[in-house]
Protein backbone atom coordinates (compact mmCIF):
# COMPACT_ATOMS: atom_id res chain seq x y z
CA UNK A 1 0.00 0.00 0.00
CA UNK A 2 2.96 2.41 -0.75
CA UNK A 3 1.84 6.18 -1.10
CA UNK A 4 -2.27 4.20 -1.26
CA UNK A 5 -2.74 7.94 0.70
CA UNK A 6 -0.61 9.91 -0.91
CA UNK A 7 -2.66 13.80 -1.51
CA UNK A 8 -4.72 12.91 1.82
CA UNK A 9 -5.27 14.64 5.08
CA UNK A 10 -6.69 13.47 7.87
CA UNK A 11 -7.39 13.70 11.89
CA UNK A 12 -6.00 10.81 13.86
CA UNK A 13 -8.05 11.10 17.47
CA UNK A 14 -6.97 8.73 20.94
CA UNK A 15 -3.28 8.86 20.52
CA UNK A 16 -1.90 8.62 24.50
CA UNK A 17 1.68 7.10 23.98
CA UNK A 18 3.65 4.66 21.20
CA UNK A 19 1.81 1.73 22.19
CA UNK A 20 -1.74 3.03 21.29
CA UNK A 21 -3.70 1.54 18.28
CA UNK A 22 -4.20 5.27 17.19
CA UNK A 23 -0.71 5.48 17.10
CA UNK A 24 -0.15 2.39 15.13
CA UNK A 25 -2.97 3.68 12.52
CA UNK A 26 -1.07 7.29 12.24
CA UNK A 27 2.37 5.53 11.74
CA UNK A 28 0.57 3.51 9.11
CA UNK A 29 -0.96 6.61 7.14
CA UNK A 30 2.31 8.50 7.57
CA UNK A 31 3.92 6.09 5.77
CA UNK A 32 1.50 5.55 2.90
CA UNK A 33 1.79 9.12 2.05
CA UNK A 34 -0.66 11.24 4.51
CA UNK A 35 -0.50 14.01 5.90
CA UNK A 36 -1.52 14.38 10.02
CA UNK A 37 -3.05 16.21 12.48
CA UNK A 38 -3.69 14.68 15.74
CA UNK A 39 -6.21 15.60 18.73
CA UNK A 40 -5.81 15.00 22.40
CA UNK A 41 -7.10 15.98 25.84
CA UNK A 42 -5.75 18.03 28.47
CA UNK A 43 -2.10 19.36 29.09
CA UNK A 44 -0.46 15.92 29.89
CA UNK A 45 -1.85 14.15 26.78
CA UNK A 46 -0.79 16.87 24.64
CA UNK A 47 2.91 16.50 26.40
CA UNK A 48 3.17 12.89 25.67
CA UNK A 49 1.26 13.74 22.05
CA UNK A 50 3.14 16.61 20.29
CA UNK A 51 6.69 15.01 20.09
CA UNK A 52 5.22 11.64 18.89
CA UNK A 53 2.82 14.10 16.14
CA UNK A 54 6.63 15.87 15.24
CA UNK A 55 7.88 12.58 14.06
CA UNK A 56 5.52 12.22 11.81
CA UNK A 57 5.95 15.68 10.34
CA UNK A 58 2.93 16.85 12.03
CA UNK A 59 2.46 20.23 14.36
CA UNK A 60 -1.44 20.38 14.04
CA UNK A 61 -2.66 19.25 17.61
CA UNK A 62 -6.13 20.20 18.49
CA UNK A 63 -7.34 20.06 22.64
CA UNK A 64 -10.15 18.49 22.19
CA UNK A 65 -12.67 17.04 25.05
CA UNK A 66 -15.15 14.47 22.83
CA UNK A 67 -17.99 14.96 25.84
CA UNK A 68 -17.88 18.42 25.49
CA UNK A 69 -19.63 19.42 21.93
CA UNK A 70 -18.36 23.19 21.92
CA UNK A 71 -14.72 21.26 22.73
CA UNK A 72 -15.48 19.68 19.36
CA UNK A 73 -16.69 22.02 17.60
CA UNK A 74 -13.99 24.53 18.44
CA UNK A 75 -11.38 21.68 17.79
CA UNK A 76 -13.11 21.08 14.34
CA UNK A 77 -13.02 25.26 13.13
CA UNK A 78 -9.12 25.18 14.21
CA UNK A 79 -9.04 22.12 11.91
CA UNK A 80 -10.73 23.69 9.13
CA UNK A 81 -8.12 26.86 9.69
CA UNK A 82 -5.29 24.41 8.30
CA UNK A 83 -7.09 22.28 5.83
CA UNK A 84 -10.46 23.37 4.14
CA UNK A 85 -11.38 19.38 3.59
CA UNK A 86 -10.18 16.64 5.13
CA UNK A 87 -10.08 12.98 3.91
CA UNK A 88 -10.62 10.39 7.03
CA UNK A 89 -10.62 11.04 10.56
CA UNK A 90 -9.80 8.07 12.90
CA UNK A 91 -11.54 7.79 16.16
CA UNK A 92 -10.05 5.50 18.61
CA UNK A 93 -11.45 7.05 22.27
CA UNK A 94 -12.88 5.14 24.47
CA UNK A 95 -13.72 5.44 28.61
CA UNK A 96 -15.29 3.52 31.32
CA UNK A 97 -14.07 3.73 35.05
CA UNK A 98 -11.75 1.68 35.84
CA UNK A 99 -13.47 0.09 39.03
CA UNK A 100 -16.06 -1.16 36.96
CA UNK A 101 -13.97 -2.68 34.37
CA UNK A 102 -13.84 -5.87 36.86
CA UNK A 103 -15.58 -8.16 38.99
CA UNK A 104 -19.93 -8.43 38.11
CA UNK A 105 -21.51 -6.05 35.17
CA UNK A 106 -24.48 -6.41 37.51
CA UNK A 107 -23.13 -3.71 39.52
CA UNK A 108 -22.37 -1.16 36.62
CA UNK A 109 -23.52 2.04 37.65
CA UNK A 110 -26.00 4.36 36.22
CA UNK A 111 -23.54 7.42 35.52
CA UNK A 112 -21.06 5.60 34.93
CA UNK A 113 -23.23 3.94 32.00
CA UNK A 114 -23.88 6.81 30.89
CA UNK A 115 -20.24 8.59 30.78
CA UNK A 116 -19.01 4.96 29.11
CA UNK A 117 -21.96 5.33 26.05
CA UNK A 118 -21.51 9.04 26.02
CA UNK A 119 -17.36 9.47 25.34
CA UNK A 120 -17.03 5.87 23.80
CA UNK A 121 -20.48 5.43 21.60
CA UNK A 122 -22.08 8.97 20.98
CA UNK A 123 -18.96 11.17 20.74
CA UNK A 124 -18.04 9.33 17.35
CA UNK A 125 -21.54 10.65 16.08
CA UNK A 126 -20.72 14.16 17.27
CA UNK A 127 -16.67 13.90 15.39
CA UNK A 128 -18.78 12.78 12.65
CA UNK A 129 -21.42 15.74 12.15
CA UNK A 130 -18.89 17.95 12.68
CA UNK A 131 -16.51 16.43 9.61
CA UNK A 132 -19.32 16.12 7.43
CA UNK A 133 -18.95 19.34 6.17
CA UNK A 134 -15.39 19.00 5.61
CA UNK A 135 -16.16 15.72 3.42
CA UNK A 136 -19.12 15.65 1.47
CA UNK A 137 -17.27 17.61 -1.52
CA UNK A 138 -14.75 14.72 -2.42
CA UNK A 139 -16.02 11.91 -0.10
CA UNK A 140 -14.02 10.52 2.96
CA UNK A 141 -14.02 8.14 5.42
CA UNK A 142 -14.72 7.37 9.11
CA UNK A 143 -12.72 4.69 11.03
CA UNK A 144 -13.42 3.34 14.86
CA UNK A 145 -12.22 1.22 16.88
CA UNK A 146 -14.47 -2.07 18.72
CA UNK A 147 -13.78 -5.23 20.31
CA UNK A 148 -15.76 -8.42 20.27
CA UNK A 149 -17.16 -7.78 23.67
CA UNK A 150 -19.41 -6.16 21.73
CA UNK A 151 -21.23 -9.46 20.69
CA UNK A 152 -19.87 -11.94 22.93
CA UNK A 153 -19.21 -11.61 26.80
CA UNK A 154 -15.30 -11.28 27.91
CA UNK A 155 -14.74 -11.64 31.59
CA UNK A 156 -14.62 -8.05 33.10
CA UNK A 157 -15.09 -6.01 29.88
CA UNK A 158 -18.55 -5.35 31.04
CA UNK A 159 -19.88 -2.01 30.49
CA UNK A 160 -17.77 -1.79 28.12
CA UNK A 161 -19.13 -4.12 25.94
CA UNK A 162 -22.80 -2.55 25.95
CA UNK A 163 -20.71 0.99 24.68
CA UNK A 164 -18.86 -1.33 21.67
CA UNK A 165 -21.95 -2.54 20.24
CA UNK A 166 -23.78 0.28 20.41
CA UNK A 167 -20.27 1.63 18.63
CA UNK A 168 -21.20 -0.72 16.13
CA UNK A 169 -24.35 0.35 15.50
CA UNK A 170 -24.13 3.62 15.08
CA UNK A 171 -21.04 2.57 12.38
CA UNK A 172 -24.11 0.82 10.63
CA UNK A 173 -26.44 3.87 10.54
CA UNK A 174 -23.78 6.14 9.90
CA UNK A 175 -23.00 4.52 6.75
CA UNK A 176 -26.16 4.18 5.77
CA UNK A 177 -26.65 8.31 6.80
CA UNK A 178 -23.41 9.59 4.87
CA UNK A 179 -23.14 6.67 1.70
CA UNK A 180 -24.99 9.00 -0.59
CA UNK A 181 -22.24 12.35 0.47
CA UNK A 182 -19.22 9.26 -0.72
CA UNK A 183 -18.41 9.19 2.95
CA UNK A 184 -17.55 5.82 3.81
CA UNK A 185 -17.70 4.82 7.86
CA UNK A 186 -15.92 1.52 9.34
CA UNK A 187 -14.78 -0.35 12.36
CA UNK A 188 -12.00 -2.45 12.98
CA UNK A 189 -12.21 -5.03 15.82
CA UNK A 190 -8.72 -5.85 16.88
CA UNK A 191 -8.18 -8.36 19.59
CA UNK A 192 -6.22 -7.41 23.30
CA UNK A 193 -3.73 -5.25 22.95
CA UNK A 194 -1.24 -4.17 25.35
CA UNK A 195 -1.95 -0.92 25.55
CA UNK A 196 -2.66 2.16 28.24
CA UNK A 197 -6.52 1.87 27.58
CA UNK A 198 -6.15 -2.21 27.29
CA UNK A 199 -4.30 -2.65 30.68
CA UNK A 200 -7.43 -1.29 33.17
CA UNK A 201 -9.23 -4.39 32.20
CA UNK A 202 -9.49 -6.67 34.68
CA UNK A 203 -7.50 -10.02 34.07
CA UNK A 204 -5.89 -8.19 30.94
CA UNK A 205 -2.79 -10.47 30.64
CA UNK A 206 -4.96 -13.49 31.05
CA UNK A 207 -7.07 -12.25 28.52
CA UNK A 208 -4.04 -11.74 25.77
CA UNK A 209 -2.26 -14.99 26.96
CA UNK A 210 -5.40 -17.16 26.07
CA UNK A 211 -6.09 -15.44 22.87
CA UNK A 212 -2.17 -15.48 21.80
CA UNK A 213 -2.52 -19.34 22.49
CA UNK A 214 -5.81 -20.05 20.35
CA UNK A 215 -6.25 -17.66 17.65
CA UNK A 216 -6.15 -19.59 14.52
CA UNK A 217 -2.93 -17.42 13.58
CA UNK A 218 -1.91 -18.65 17.57
CA UNK A 219 -1.19 -14.99 17.86
CA UNK A 220 -2.95 -11.65 18.69
CA UNK A 221 -2.83 -8.25 16.56
CA UNK A 222 -0.08 -6.15 15.69
CA UNK A 223 -0.05 -2.20 15.30
CA UNK A 224 1.56 -2.76 12.06
CA UNK A 225 -1.49 -5.17 11.42
CA UNK A 226 -4.28 -2.76 12.63
CA UNK A 227 -2.46 0.27 10.88
CA UNK A 228 -2.07 -1.86 7.45
CA UNK A 229 -6.27 -1.91 7.72
CA UNK A 230 -6.85 1.19 8.62
CA UNK A 231 -4.47 2.36 5.61
CA UNK A 232 -6.53 0.10 3.09
CA UNK A 233 -10.08 1.31 4.65
CA UNK A 234 -8.94 5.17 3.96
CA UNK A 235 -7.28 4.27 0.40
CA UNK A 236 -8.99 4.40 -2.77
CA UNK A 237 -8.93 0.31 -2.37
CA UNK A 238 -11.84 0.60 0.05
CA UNK A 239 -14.28 2.46 -1.76
CA UNK A 240 -16.45 0.39 -1.91
CA UNK A 241 -16.35 -0.86 2.00
CA UNK A 242 -18.48 0.79 4.49
CA UNK A 243 -20.94 -0.31 7.74
CA UNK A 244 -18.24 -3.29 8.27
CA UNK A 245 -16.87 -4.47 11.34
CA UNK A 246 -12.80 -5.31 10.21
CA UNK A 247 -11.83 -8.20 12.60
CA UNK A 248 -7.80 -8.11 12.82
CA UNK A 249 -7.72 -10.56 15.91
CA UNK A 250 -5.86 -13.60 14.22
CA UNK A 251 -9.35 -15.29 13.73
CA UNK A 252 -9.97 -15.55 17.29
CA UNK A 253 -13.44 -14.05 16.66
CA UNK A 254 -14.04 -17.28 14.84
CA UNK A 255 -13.60 -20.03 17.55
CA UNK A 256 -16.48 -21.77 19.16
CA UNK A 257 -14.34 -22.78 21.70
CA UNK A 258 -10.43 -23.16 22.63
CA UNK A 259 -7.98 -25.19 20.88
CA UNK A 260 -7.88 -28.70 21.92
CA UNK A 261 -4.36 -28.69 23.59
CA UNK A 262 -5.83 -25.83 25.73
CA UNK A 263 -8.99 -27.77 26.71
Amino acid sequence: MTNALQGKRGLIMGVANDRSIAWGIARAMHEAGAELAFSYQGEAFGKRVEPLAASLDSNILLDVDVSDDTSIEAAFKMLGHHWPTIDFVVHAIAYSDKSELSGRFLNTSRQNFKNSMDISAYSFIEVARRAYPMMKENGGTLLTMTYQGSNRVVPNYNVMGVAKAALEATTRYLANDLGPDGIRVNAISPGPMKTLAGAVIGGARKTFKHTDQNAPMRSNATLEAIGGTAVYLASDAGGCTTGEIIHVDGGYHVLGMPQPENL
